[in-house]
């Protein structure tokens, strides 16, 4: 490939206005256009360096650190692969959704590869006053599902327990699709009665019954051009399932007392804490129904499945419901919070933090200010232990392997951390903790 040509890239490149660089095969930055620069440049110099030296300090490629490269999959398959990554900016560690392309040459040979960063603006991996915050392995390959599907019009639905923030997901879904300038219309659908289901989603006319005194717009009317969500699919009747169900295979809908049928606008999400396959194995879900709202589906991870996020959670929370700014939990409190098992997920853990800020009245949130009006007693998450313990004489592998299992399950010990205080470099203990998995 031509100088020329290469020449010609970097200038197309440079007047995009999302942050693009170009790599070769061994993984260094040949040049980095004005957005990349902007967003992810810092002081430093790019140019020269190797992606993953940038985007994550790591000393060797990503896939040899125990993340998926882009890079070296498009090498292998000729193709754009595309990941979410959790690079360093000069922000703090931020999501970004990584697109990588080959560039062939005349010969069809792949030459260069032009990587493609957005950042995801609708998730968080520090504490935020609002929207999805995370950055386990569980919440960044739910928050990937939502990156993929955000942009099409498929039906999502959203699985998991109570309390684990599907409606924030909904809300990400929609922020992050084409629909952002449309509305966002929640509707709950449990204790929903057949009169209201049609007057509340489908509204009515003037006269349409007693106390009728004005047409009523509905919610399917209101999501036009936006995002409906029904949450709580699961709980709506049979019968009322016949009309969402009429609803979204014809694209129409009638108001109450109304005779005009209207087309309807929207994009479909649901939840349910419900396991709707054996709902309709036991005929209270319709089969039809279970499809239709079924395109893709996310499962929202519970906290105990993402307990490395309890800190960060934590100090999120805070932030949204403390009456007071700038107050901070006593590491005790962290902790305790860190290693209790919560049946009522996200929502459990901000209303523990809730009732201690009104009962805290210096600038730190300390231990007996959660646990003073504790209605159970808290329940230690497995592989919590607050020490490390060996209970008889062991060869010095297994040792490493049980002190490194109970290592990695204690709160704040993210690779990098753990790599750190242990002394070692992050390959290392990536292929010390792949023995203690296949142990």
């Amino acid at each position: 490939m031509t100088a020329h040509f290469l020449s010609e890239l970097l200038s197309f490149l440079d007047g995009l206005p999302e942050p693009r660089i170009v790599m070769n095969a061994e993984y260094r930055i040949i040049a980095a256009n004005a957005a990349y620069i902007r967003e992810f440049g810092g002081a430093g110099e790019i140019v020269g360096r190797t992606c993953y030296a940038v985007s994550h300090h790591f000393d060797v490629p990503c896939d040899q650190a125990g993340e998926s490269c882009p890079l070296k999959q498009s090498l292998e398959d000729g193709s754009p692969q595309r990941v979410l990554h959790l690079h360093h900016t000069p922000r703090g560690d931020e999501h970004v959704d990584v697109e990588t392309t080959p560039i062939r040459d005349d010969l069809g040979q792949i030459v260069y590869f032009v990587e493609t960063m957005r950042i995801v603006r609708q998730a968080s991996s520090r504490p935020a006053a609002q929207g999805l915050v995370g950055r386990s392995p569980a919440f960044v390959g739910m928050l990937e599902k939502v990156l993929r599907v955000a942009n099409s019009d498929a039906a999502v639905v959203l699985l998991g327990e109570t309390g684990t923030g599907k409606e924030l997901v909904a809300h990400a879904i929609h922020e992050a699709s084409s629909r952002e300038e449309g509305p966002f219309v929640a509707v709950d659908c449990a204790g929903m009665t057949e009169t209201l289901f049609e007057s509340e989603l489908f509204g009515y006319e003037k006269g349409a019954f007693t106390g009728a005194a004005h047409r009523k717009q509905g919610l399917v009317e209101a999501a036009g051009g936006g995002t409906l969500f029904l949450d709580e699919i699961g709980e709506l009747p049979l019968s009322l399932q016949v009309k969402l169900l009429r609803l979204l295979e014809t694209g129409t809908y009638r108001r109450v007392g109304g005779l005009e049928w209207l087309p309807a606008n929207f994009r479909l999400i649901t939840a349910t804490h419900r396991d709707l396959r054996a709902m309709v194995e036991a005929e209270t879900f319709r089969r039809d129904l279970y499809f239709r709202i079924n395109t893709f589906p996310i499962y929202t991870p519970a906290l105990h499945e993402r307990a490395d996020d309890i800190p960060l959670l934590a100090n999120s929370l805070l932030e949204r419901v403390d009456r007071k700014r700038k107050r901070r939990f006593s590491p005790a409190a962290l902790y305790w919070l860190s290693s209790r098992r919560y049946t009522g997920n996200i929502r459990e853990l901000r209303n523990l933090i809730e009732r201690a800020s009104l009962l805290a009245d210096g600038e730190v949130i300390d231990l007996p200010h959660l646990t003073d009006m504790a209605d159970d007693l808290p329940a230690a998450l497995p592989g919590h232990s607050s020490s490390f313990q060996v209970d008889e004489v062991i060869d010095l592998e297994s040792l490493e392997r049980r002190f490194l299992a109970w290592a990695q399950n204690r709160p704040g010990s993210d690779p990098a951390t753990l790599a750190r205080r242990l002394g070692i470099s992050q390959r290392t203990l990536y292929r010390k903790l792949q023995g203690v998995r296949e142990s």
